[in-house]
Parts: structure tokens; sequence; C-alpha cells
């Protein structure tokens, strides 16, 4: 599946398949079946491309197959090339926030346990 939202990215760049080849260090040829689609492009690959262009991840990426994004306030699910956007109810991410911060001061707290014991 071509990679239509990459290509129209690099275009509207003025950024040429080997200039965007040379950054990623590949071939020239090896970048042109990526945005063909005839193979894979992956997460690391994804990402690098979206710095090189200077773009979200999310204005580019188009799955090979299923996938699933988490936002901070949404997740974003492709199934079979069909797209569901979900909202993550406020209550979940506050309870989220409250468990995160428990965890946090836990940790501190056994560094300076670790460092009472290694003073001894």
């Amino acid at each position: 599946m071509e990679k239509i939202k990459l290509i129209e990215a690099r275009k509207s760049k003025g950024l040429s398949q080997n200039q965007i080849a040379e950054k990623l260090y590949m071939d020239t040829s090896c970048y042109s079946r990526r945005e063909k689609g005839e193979i894979k492009i992956n997460i690391n690959q994804w990402i690098k491309l979206s710095e090189i262009l200077e773009v979200p991840l999310n204005q580019i990426f188009e799955p090979d197959e299923s996938y699933l994004f988490i936002n901070k306030d949404s997740v974003q699910v492709n199934y079979q090339g069909t797209q569901h956007i979900y909202s993550i109810p406020e209550s979940l991410l506050e309870s989220q926030q409250k468990l995160i911060k428990k965890l946090e001061d836990e940790i501190s707290e056994l560094k300076g346990l670790l460092q009472g014991k290694n003073e001894i």
C-alpha cells in the first residue's frame, strides 16, 4: 500500500527520495520501495521520518496492518482499514496520574532507604 501521506509530506518539504534515503542511511531504491509499500517501515524509521520532515508522526503514519495509538486523551485504532477514535475518560486519566505519583513517591522512599544502607 503506497504511503500517500509520507510522499505528500516529503514533496511539500521539497525533499527528494534520495535526500530522505541519505538521512536514513539507505539506498534510494530501498527507500522508494518503502514509499511504495513494498517494504514495511518499522516504528523507528517512522519516528525518524517525522523528525526529518518536521511533522507529527500521526500526520505521516500509514499502517501496513492494524495499529493502536494511545494519545494523551484518546486512543486511535486502525483495524482492517477502518479507523476508530475513542476518548479516554477524565476520571481514568486522573486515577492513572495518582497511581504514577504514588509510584514515584515509593521509588524516592526506596532510594532513600538504599542510600542510608550504603552509608553504614
